[in-house]
């Protein structure tokens, strides 16, 4: 459903259901959109928004307790989704990634509740106590390393998630499983800090291992 915002009202079941999610929620003072990445790839707690929205959503993503925003261009933004259909109503939406798809990461949960709690005070909507929020690391020009299988394999990480690595550094290699010999050693294309990491193991030519931010952090 997520691709099929706004909707219409008069056409298939899945527009219909879009088309009226969108007008409860016309009006709202904020929308948090969460998401828990996807079966392949592990997320830090990060928020995701457009370089268009970026100067009204930044206050409010801020307050979140994320560890990470990252800004992209408008080139990379789908239509088609609930955030940018709210956005583009004049509703701040937020899109919020984190863990990984299927699962439930209890950590990041409790983070994120501290700071959607945090960000309800700010708004004037909660008057209990709440956590400091954290400060992210917000990339709005921040170079970022994608780093995709070269061959068919499984993939075997040979670092953490959410560290910083070194241009070089190896981050994984690629195994035939009936051989049991190396495929591909798969190298970190810069210095940064590596706040994406392939999950599921099972990869094929193109499919995303990892991706680095530029810079020092932690």
């Amino acid at each position: 459903m997520n691709r099929t915002f706004p909707g219409e009202a008069q056409t298939s079941m899945p527009e219909h259901v879009a088309h009226k999610i969108v007008m409860d929620l016309a009006g709202a003072d904020l929308c948090l959109d969460l998401h828990a990445s996807n079966i392949f790839l592990r997320e830090i707690p990060q928020v995701r928004m457009s370089a268009e929205t970026a100067d009204r959503l930044l206050p409010y993503a801020r307050k979140l307790n994320v560890d990470f925003v990252w800004v992209y261009e408008a080139a990379t933004v789908l239509e088609s989704t609930l955030a940018h259909s709210l956005n583009a109503m004049g509703v701040p939406t937020l899109v919020v990634e984190m863990g990984v798809g299927m699962r439930i990461t209890e950590q990041y949960v409790f983070q994120l509740v501290d700071g959607i709690f945090a960000l309800m005070k700010e708004m004037g909507i909660w008057e209990g106590e709440t956590a400091k929020p954290k400060e992210p690391i917000v990339s709005r020009d921040g170079e970022v390393g994608f780093v995709s299988a070269g061959r068919p394999g499984i993939f075997a990480p040979c670092v953490r998630h959410w560290i910083n690595v070194e241009k070089g550094e190896l981050i994984g290699r690629i195994l035939n499983p009936l051989e049991g010999t190396v495929e591909e050693e798969v190298f970190s294309p810069l210095k940064g800090m590596l706040f994406t990491l392939r999950e599921y193991p099972v990869v094929s030519p193109g499919s995303l291992l990892a991706r680095v931010l530029g810079g020092d952090y932690r």
